[in-house]
């Protein structure tokens, strides 16, 4: 780690000590910045944007001119994968992703390709490129992927969907069919991460955004089992440089130490759960990131700050944590906000770590 000038979001990854506690955002890069929509804007739109590294890498670096984040992320959405094997994604105002070609058959899963990064997604390893290139050591650059599970609930319901009734007919009613797919899945995204560390990234998270709507024994048949997978073939090191891989699911908090037995270096934790208790559970075996409702950051300065404040007393002193929001910061956050969140994070955090 050598080469980066702030490395403290990988040392808290792997719980080594750290002067303070980092901080970046899931979204970071998006809609809350006016700097962003400008870029968008001139791309299009938001695949337009994605697929140009040079515009992908602007929105990436577009936050750390605004805030001292310690890392920054990959711009890119999640459903590239599915992208690539030919589902035919496309936006509607309002109404988010959808795809022309769901996938609904065991013929359908069997026709569908294991994408090959460099080929069928080489734009998002340019992207890769481009932003090591030019962060130019300042911080870490995160990759991610999403996975298998909610990569599979867009593609079985052909876009987003609030009662999940076809992927989970699906899984109660044709569950071959369904762990064909998410076996693919798994295998295609295994080789989409390894291809961007291969690229440049130095820390790689993967977002299980429905893993929530299982019950705990599908849970653990239908998503921590792909992710377990996924983990077990990553490149754990890269030219002498540790990897650390975080898992996050959004409702997870019930089967925090079923993640962590994963051999993840990190859980990602959402607002519903207290990070004293995820501490309590897993904080010996994992570092934690996380986790303040990401609409506090509607709240005044001064309540930003006593949020961070009880969050850092919940999880303590020592190594291991790394500052988040449970989830996405919201698109009409004002960006002075999400500024007094990160100074806050930063200054109340030094002596926790003395």
């Amino acid at each position: 780690m050598s080469e980066l000038k702030n490395d403290r979001y990988l040392r808290a990854l792997l719980k080594q000590p750290v002067d303070m506690t980092p901080v970046w955002m899931m979204r970071q890069a998006g809609r809350y910045l006016p700097e962003y929509k400008a870029t968008r804007a001139q791309a299009g739109d938001f695949m337009a944007l994605c697929t140009n590294p040079e515009l992908a890498c602007e929105v990436t670096l577009q936050p750390l001119r605004r805030f001292p984040l310690d890392a920054a992320i990959l711009f890119s959405d999640i459903l590239t994968i599915p992208d690539a094997m030919g589902c035919g994604l496309y936006f509607e105002t309002g109404e988010g992703p959808k795809f022309k070609n769901p996938v609904l058959t065991k013929a359908d899963v069997e026709k569908l390709p294991v994408p090959d990064p460099e080929l069928e997604l080489t734009y998002v390893m340019d992207a890769v490129r481009t932003i090591r290139k030019n962060l130019k050591g300042e911080v870490p650059l995160i990759g991610f992927s999403g996975s298998p599970w909610t990569l599979a609930t867009y593609m079985v319901e052909g876009g987003s969907s609030k009662a999940f009734t076809k992927i989970k007919k699906m899984a109660f009613a044709e569950p071959e069919v369904l762990h064909a797919l998410l076996d693919k899945l798994a295998d295609s995204v295994i080789s989409y991460l390894n291809a961007q560390i291969a690229a440049g990234a130095q820390s790689l998270m993967i977002f299980d955004t429905w893993g929530g709507v299982l019950s705990p024994r599908d849970y653990k048949l239908f998503s921590l089992q792909y992710m377990h997978k996924i983990v077990d073939g990553l490149m754990r090191e890269y030219e002498g440089q540790k990897i650390p891989v975080t898992l996050f699911t959004k409702n997870g908090g019930m089967w925090l130490e079923a993640i962590a037995d994963t051999g993840c270096d990190a859980v990602g934790l959402d607002w519903t759960i207290d990070i004293a208790d995820a501490k309590a559970r897993i904080g010996d075996r994992v570092a934690l990131q996380g986790n303040m409702d990401p609409s506090m950051l509607y709240a005044p300065a001064p309540r930003i700050e006593e949020e961070v404040s009880t969050i850092l007393q919940g999880f303590g002193k020592g190594s291991g944590h790394v500052f988040n929001l449970g989830h996405g910061i919201h698109l009409d956050v004002p960006p002075e906000n999400a500024g007094v969140f990160i100074d806050a994070v930063h200054r109340l955090s030094k002596p926790y770590h003395l």
